[in-house]
């Protein structure tokens, strides 16, 4: 899609962020990059509350019970 940028930028179309409530906007190499942050029915903008959901992606199946060992290397 394109679109022109105007005096105050451009508009992203609401059906390409889905649910979004909220999205970072950041430039990265550049390239301009939108995150959505938090969706309706997320539970709250406080990010503790999200702590757990995904713990640990290393591959490793106890890591989240281990993390202190992991991260001691014994």
């Amino acid at each position: 899609m394109k679109v022109e940028v105007e005096e105050h930028g451009v508009t992203v179309p609401r059906d390409m962020l889905d649910d979004a409530e909220e999205v970072e906007i950041r430039e990265e190499n550049g390239r301009i990059v939108l995150e959505l942050i938090s969706q309706a029915g997320d539970q709250g903008k406080d990010p503790a509350l999200a702590l757990g959901r995904d713990p640990v992606s290393c591959g490793a199946p106890d890591a989240s019970e281990n993390h202190d060992r992991y991260l001691s290397g014994e």
